[in-house]
């Protein structure tokens, strides 16, 4: 029972969803010249990375968990494991995770993925998530990081194909978080966590999910634009992009607007791995 809420900590939801986009670009800049032990090295090293963020926002959390339906019943919030345990336990993570990516990756790699850590957890969960209706903009940097350290552990640069995933997954983490801040629109008011639709009201998030859903689309064109990727992908990019498009647009329509979040929500989370599967498999050598 113990060791299931050490794991909870690490929340490996996140973790698994973002192991999926780092493949993803790890296989891009591959182009079918795929080294196995740096691909393991790349997504355990960031996988302990982002384990450890999601333990420190364990602990800089624990008091607002108490007022959420969903986050009560974690183990910093009942109490059940000691901050300075946690706090061991996710240094431990932290320093597991970067001696790999040094060792097996390169210092670019190393560098990006520090980045992460450090606006996730002193940026955004330490400041700008109880402050600021921006903290989700912030927030999204982090989110990004793990298909560039996927792709920069194989390129060594970061280049344009890296600041295309960037900008791919910066974009796609906010709509998919403004769901979230819907369907969980409760909580977030109880918490007085100053998400959007708490701030500005849930048709003005539905608008920005939509300008950001348009700009999500036009981004991913880029990796064929640039000639990263083929037509297959860019097909499948077009695809999911009309269906995301039309999704956003039927959110103004509806009667029911948790379910609709839902709906957003499940919906992104199926189009970033379509996408990163299929960037893995359609690269133009």
């Amino acid at each position: 029972m113990i060791i299931k809420k050490y794991f909870s900590l690490t929340k490996p939801g996140i973790i698994f969803g973002n192991l999926i986009t780092t493949a993803g670009g790890f296989f891009l800049a591959s182009r079918g010249f795929i080294n196995y032990i740096t691909l393991l090295c790349a997504m355990l090293g960031i996988s302990l990375v982002v384990a450890c963020g999601c333990v420190f926002n364990n602990i800089i959390d624990r008091d607002i968990d108490k007022l959420m339906e969903r986050t009560k019943k974690r183990a910093l919030a009942q109490g059940t494991i000691s901050v300075n345990v946690a706090f061991i336990y996710g240094l431990i993570l932290g320093i597991a995770g970067f001696l790999i990516l040094y060792i097996h990756t390169n210092q670019i790699t190393l560098i990006i993925a520090f980045i992460g850590l450090l606006v996730y957890v002193g940026v955004y969960s330490l400041w700008l998530k109880r402050h600021s209706i921006y903290g989700t903009l912030v927030g999204s940097i982090s989110g990004a990081v793990p298909p560039v350290v996927g792709y920069c552990s194989v390129s060594n640069h970061f280049d344009a194909g890296a600041v295309t995933l960037f900008f791919i997954l910066s974009i796609w983490q906010i709509p998919h978080s403004y769901a979230i801040a819907i369907y969980r629109f409760n909580d977030y008011a109880n918490a007085n966590i100053p998400v959007l639709p708490v701030r500005k009201g849930i048709l003005y998030t539905k608008v920005q999910m939509l300008l950001y859903v348009i700009a999500f689309v036009i981004a991913t064109f880029m990796l064929t634009v640039l000639h990263y990727t083929g037509y297959i992908y860019f097909t499948s990019a077009l695809i999911l992009g009309i269906f995301w498009i039309r999704l956003s647009i039927l959110g103004f329509s509806t009667k029911d607007d948790k379910k609709w979040a839902r709906q957003t929500f499940a919906f992104s989370v199926i189009c970033i791995t379509i996408l990163s599967i299929m960037m893995s498999i359609d690269v133009i050598r």
